[in-house]
């Protein structure tokens, strides 16, 4: 894979569109990548894998799951964010373009909107010299890349970027810590997978196999429960394998003694069968005499009881015979009462309507009073004109009455118009004042705006200044005090470093052994070695010295860097807020607040002012109308008034001759209404009181001829002798209950198997209850005791059936889980049989971290001018598993390490060779994509100047592989030792790229 041009939009610290020429950099095999903090360095690594990806690396990807925060702050609104990459994979020339979710104003009406992310992938077509589109789907062209490059985001990002922050970590780290890493960047989750497959299978083979066993143990103390004979079943636990042929032996036992009792229990319920039967045919014969016995006895009460009320029956049924006679007359009876009724009725109401009517038609007859009824309807018809012109006149009083009203109204509103009118020149001119002071005031407002604003800024500048001010005092300090130490601290090295030196000749006699060759001349003879004097210093203070000058070095280094960045800031602020005192500009700024204030307050008035000229023009329209529609209606109401008076007085005129002696019309016509009434229903009930006479002399003659016919004396005999519907029913039921009664004695007293048992003596029921009882309950012991050895055997039959099948089931299952067992304790480490306790996974990691030992180790020993190599280890750490251990051996002592106890400086070449040989490998893991762009981010700081030409050497050897790698870094030193270099500068409207030195 091979970079070849990034162009860079809106994105990160990037407010316009910066393009970075990979193949010029690339040109010179090695270019450095620097800038100040917070320039955007890390932002085009972060562009590179956007575009290759869809996200940026590390933790930087969990604050863009909107995509959203990718966009730089300083780009323009209308400019939307886009990363473009051409680069060179698999012999392909692609072109990626990526825009993610991008928030911009609306193009109709205000506010904002989202446009979702969209993704462009091409390819150069060189025999065409075009660019050919290939897709724009997001999913498409994450797999294609995915594909090409043969790594995962994570893969490339530690292969790619190589952040040796995390390459130190890595050689600091314990076993589970290298694994986890390793696991990401090789995918050996799968065996993993496995380790969690076979522990899975393992648990579940074992749960199998207890809950057969407890399910078989459960079976044994059911068929316990079942035997019920108290004799104990096995006592093996869940997993002995001894359990189920002690089982079904002590099932076979239990069935054969169950057997054996059912058939005793047998025998017993046939016995009691038996003499249940014959004890039940005796309780029978035995109830049927006594029944016999009593029916007849009954029969007997009854007769005599018959006999005794004969008397009464004979009156009953004479009263029956008195009554069906007198039902004949019953109709004339109805009819002559309800004829006297009516009669009465009348006369009450002839009594009623005479009582009412005047002195002078008090006894005159009922074709007088019709008479009279008419002659007051003739006289009230002629009274229907006077009526309408009463009517009328009563509708002209309550007109000129309503105008009257009208006429003090609108001399109301005429009066009110005009006074409002009169003020109105008054009331314009004062709203238009306001407005017009309002206005100017907005205006003053907006100009005090604009002033307070620039002096808040300058006010923030001011303030943040002086705090630069004492922060830069403060580094300032700092860093010469550094700077003191650092010098001390070197010079306190290069002193015991001359010390040792001079006395490096004692150190090499410690060494000597009689016989063996010298380290420095070979001579086996050593006559006089030299002595350690006084004083001598050794290679532990050496390298205490030195570890102590480079950690003074190092912090000097950022106390330094910190001074340059406390300095920069404190001249950007210094240019913004100038040298005007900080009071000053405070007090100046609080003027303007105050102004600002009050010219926003006297401006708030603006709105109201307007909304009630405005008003107030609406009302004087309103009240001219008012005024004129006033006028008009007065104008119009003297002519109707003058007509209503002319008609009301010939009405008036008309009505004084219809009233006659009435107060009114109306009044003499309701006289007249209720004379015709009343004199039509004197007539009325005068015609009905005679009619009513007529009828009851005609009913007295057909109820006496009808009570002679019946054969009564008198009319007044045959009512007595009347009977209601509810006599009637039990005088009848009475007599029809005797008859009954007679018919079933006489049938009982007849039947010959009644009277046999009355001759024979009195039955004895509870004796033969009492002994079939006994009977029934010895059967009943004998059927219970023969259902439970029914049961009993029925029940050992299934449960012996269920254990056998448990039995035959639980062979497989346990053959199964021992076999699971061993091959999942061999791959999680724990078996015996597994004397490192490796895990699976961690043993296909040990062999990557091998092959990254042995490649990283070929420019460990350049770098480290052959000191240091680094070796696997399948050790066991303590009591921890074995696998993934990282040590490192130094050729000077000859002697095998930890790769923790490396210094700063030794880390980080570790780490660097350490990243490359892991690029190497995951490179051949993923099928060989050869990766000829590289970057390296940050950690030179920490070498010194030997250390640091030898690690340029192995980075420039890259070449040989035609590779180019990027430097990232902030040391001063490599500007001048590479050439090419790709520049980040930022600035107030955002951050720029400048190459430099590059062809």
């Amino acid at each position: 894979m091979r970079l070849h041009r990034l162009d860079i939009t809106a994105f990160g610290p990037f407010g316009g569109t910066q393009t970075v020429d990979f193949d010029a950099l690339s040109a010179a095999g090695l270019f450095l990548l620097h800038g100040p903090t917070g320039a955007g360095k890390t932002s085009v690594l972060d562009a590179v894998c956007y575009a290759l990806y869809g996200s940026v690396p590390g933790a930087r990807q969990s604050g863009t799951g909107q995509g959203l925060t990718l966009r730089s702050d300083h780009a323009a609104p209308a400019t939307r964010t886009e990363v473009r990459l051409d680069l060179t994979v698999s012999g392909r020339r692609l072109e990626i373009t990526r825009q993610p979710p991008w928030e911009r104003p609306k193009r109709r009406g205000t506010g904002t909107t989202v446009d979702k992310a969209q993704t462009w992938l091409r390819e150069y077509d060189a025999a065409a010299g075009t660019w050919k589109d290939l897709s724009r789907s997001h999913q498409e062209i994450g797999e294609e890349i995915t594909q090409l490059l043969g790594m995962s985001r994570e893969q490339f990002c530690q292969v790619v970027l190589l952040p040796q922050g995390d390459f130190a970590r890595f050689l600091r780290a314990d076993a589970e810590a290298r694994g986890r890493l390793l696991g990401r960047l090789f995918d050996t989750h799968r065996f993993a997978e496995v380790e969690k497959r076979l522990a899975e299978r393992r648990r579940a083979t074992e749960a199998q196999v207890r809950a057969g066993d407890a399910e078989l143990l459960a079976d044994a103390h059911r068929m316990q429960q079942a035997a019920g004979d108290g004799t104990e079943p096995p006592a093996p636990q869940p997993g002995d394998p001894g359990l189920a042929d002690a089982v079904l032996a002590w099932a076979a036992v239990a069935r054969s003694t169950a057997r054996e009792r059912l058939t005793v229990a047998h025998c017993a319920r046939s016995a009691a069968e038996s003499a249940r039967a014959a004890a039940e045919r005796a309780l029978a014969d035995v109830r049927e005499r006594a029944r016999l016995q009593r029916r007849f006895a009954e029969a007997r009460e009854r007769a005599v009881r018959l006999q005794e009320r004969s008397a009464a029956h004979e009156e009953a049924w004479t009263r029956m015979e008195r009554a069906r006679k007198a039902e004949a007359v019953a109709p004339a009876l109805e009819l002559r009462e309800e004829a006297e009724a009516e009669h009465r009725r009348a006369t009450a109401e002839e009594a009623r309507a005479r009582a009412l009517l005047p002195p002078e038609h008090g006894e005159a007859g009922a074709a007088g009073l019709a008479a009279a009824a008419r002659r007051a309807a003739e006289e009230l018809g002629g009274l229907e004109s006077a009526r309408r012109a009463e009517r009328r006149l009563a509708g002209i009083v309550a007109e000129r009455a309503g105008l009257d009203r009208q006429e003090r109204a609108d001399e109301e509103i005429l009066q009110d118009a005009e006074g409002w009118l009169a003020g109105w020149e008054a009331t314009r001119a004062d709203l238009r004042a306001r407005i017009e002071s309002a206005q100017e005031a907005a205006a003053r407002a907006e100009q005090l705006a604009v002033r307070l604003e620039a002096a808040r800024k300058r006010l923030d500048a001011a303030r943040l200044r002086d705090r630069l001010a004492r922060d830069t005092e403060r580094s300032r300090a700092r860093a010469l005090a550094s700077r003191e130490r650092a010098a001390e601290a070197r010079a306190h090295w290069l002193d015991l470093k001359e010390q040792r030196l001079a006395g490096i000749a004692a150190e090499l006699a410690a060494g000597l052994v009689d016989g063996e060759p010298c380290a420095v001349c070979g001579a086996t003879d050593h006559p006089a070695p030299a002595r350690k004097v006084a004083g001598h210093v050794g290679r532990e203070a050496e390298e205490t010295a030195l570890a102590a000058h480079q950690r003074a070095d190092e912090e000097r280094a950022e106390d330094e860097r910190r001074l340059a960045v406390a300095r920069e800031a404190l001249a950007a602020a210094t240019a913004e807020a100038g040298d005007a005192p900080t009071d000053r500009l405070a007090a100046e700024a609080d003027e303007l607040e105050r102004g600002h204030a009050e010219a926003r307050t006297a401006a708030s008035g603006l709105h109201t002012a307007t909304e009630e000229l405005r008003q107030a023009e609406q009302e004087r329209e309103r009240r001219l109308a008012d005024r004129q529609e006033a006028a008009h209606r007065v104008a119009s109401r003297a002519a109707h008034r003058d007509a209503l008076d002319r008609e009301k007085a010939a009405l008036e005129a008309e009505l004084a001759a219809a009233r006659s002696t009435a107060g009114s019309v109306a009044e003499r016509a309701a006289q007249l209404e209720r004379q015709a009434a009343r004199l039509t229903e004197a007539a009325d009930a005068v015609r009905a009181a005679e009619e009513a006479a007529q009828r009851l002399k005609d009913a007295d003659a057909r109820l006496a001829d009808a009570a002679f016919r019946a054969g009564f004396d008198t009319p007044q005999a045959a009512a007595a002798a009347l009977l209601d519907d509810a006599a009637h029913r039990d005088l009848q039921r009475r007599l029809d209950a005797r008859q009954s009664e007679e018919a079933a004695v006489r049938a009982v007293l007849a039947e010959p198997d009644t009277a046999a048992a009355a001759r024979q003596p009195l039955a004895d029921p509870a004796a033969a209850e009492r002994a079939a009882e006994a009977a029934t309950r010895r059967l009943q012991q004998a059927v219970s005791v023969y259902d439970a050895a029914v049961r009993r055997c029925a029940e050992l039959d299934r449960l012996s059936a269920r254990a056998a099948a448990s039995v035959r089931r639980l062979a497989p299952l346990r053959t199964e889980h021992d076999r699971v067992a061993r091959m999942a304790g061999l791959a999680a480490g724990t078996s015996a049989d597994n004397e490192r306790r490796m895990r699976l996974e961690a043993y296909v990691l040990a062999a990557r971290l091998e092959q990254v030992a042995a490649a990283a180790t070929v420019r460990l020993r350049r770098m480290s001018s052959g000191r240091y190599t680094l070796v696997h280890s399948d050790d066991r750490a303590g009591r921890g598993r074995s696998g993934l251990g990282l040590h490192v051996v130094d050729a000077w002592t000859g002697r095998e390490r930890d790769t923790a106890t490396l210094s700063g400086g030794e880390t980080f070449f570790a780490s660097l060779a350490l990243a490359l040989g892991l690029a190497d490998v995951v490179t051949d893991e993923a099928g060989g994509v050869r990766l000829d762009t590289l970057f390296i981010d940050e950690g030179f700081g920490s070498l010194d100047d030997q250390t640091l030409d030898e690690v340029l050497d192995v980075l420039d050897s890259l070449r040989e592989r035609d590779r180019s790698v990027g430097i990232v870094s902030h040391v001063p030193d490599l500007r001048r030792r590479i050439h090419a270099q790709l520049e980040v500068v930022k600035g107030r409207s955002g951050s720029t790229v400048r190459l430099r030195g590059a062809r």
